[in-house]
């Protein structure tokens, strides 16, 4: 026995040596597996210049549409996905963009700042606070978070896309929001009767498109 056992470590030692393998010196002790570091998040700030914001309304007549301005928002990243974000829009600064006539257009504008609509004096952010982003496919996320609007905050979900080239990080929306739910009434059928073609309709877009860079 003590010989066939001696012949067959000589084997393997032969058979080690031909292929540049070493048997294990302990071979039956646990081999440890290296730890998996994690990406450290990543913050990117908006730049509001660079950043855009459009809206468009609808009525019974028509439509209008116009800008706003991004005033403050950032995103966190960590292990490529979206782990916070938020940014901050400006009501004072709300424009027309489809009314050529001076007139009508300040008209206009100054209505959508006073308490019929955003009311812009008292409330002058709106902000949008991410509570979660699901990646659905490539650069597409599905994201909940609260709208607050006037100071009501509801709940909001919409597809965005979200790409990051070098340190600039671009997030790319259209978020559908109904105005009464922010006690934006002003001839909504739902509250008002006999509108006629007078009639705003409730549901407006936010077509966002945000740029960042990381800190």
């Amino acid at each position: 026995m003590k010989l066939t056992l001696s012949l067959a470590a000589a084997a393997i030692a032969s058979l080690s040596a031909l292929s540049g393998v070493v048997p294990p010196k302990h071979p039956n002790k646990s081999v440890k597996k290296h730890a998996i570091v994690a990406a450290k998040p990543v913050v990117f700030k908006a730049d509001p210049k660079a950043s855009k914001l459009t809206w468009q309304a609808k009525k019974a007549t028509g439509d209008h549409s116009g800008t706003v301005a991004i005033s403050d928002g950032s995103f966190t990243l960590e292990d490529n996905a979206i782990k916070a974000g938020t940014f901050e829009i400006d009501t004072r600064t709300i424009a027309d963009t489809d009314i050529a006539d001076a007139e009508s257009n300040a008209k206009l504008v100054t209505h959508l700042k006073s308490a019929d609509f955003f009311n812009a004096e008292a409330h002058p952010k709106a902000k949008f606070v991410l509570t979660s982003a699901t990646k659905a496919a490539g650069n597409t996320y599905d994201v909940k978070g609260n709208l607050t609007i006037k100071g009501i905050t509801n709940v909001v979900s919409f597809p965005a896309t979200v790409a990051v080239n070098g340190n600039k990080l671009t997030a790319n929306a259209k978020i559908t929001i109904d105005r009464t739910k922010y006690d934006i009434k002003f001839r909504s059928k739902n509250f008002f009767e006999n509108l006629g073609d007078k009639v705003i309709y409730d549901d407006f877009d936010i077509n966002v498109a945000l740029v960042a860079n990381a800190q």
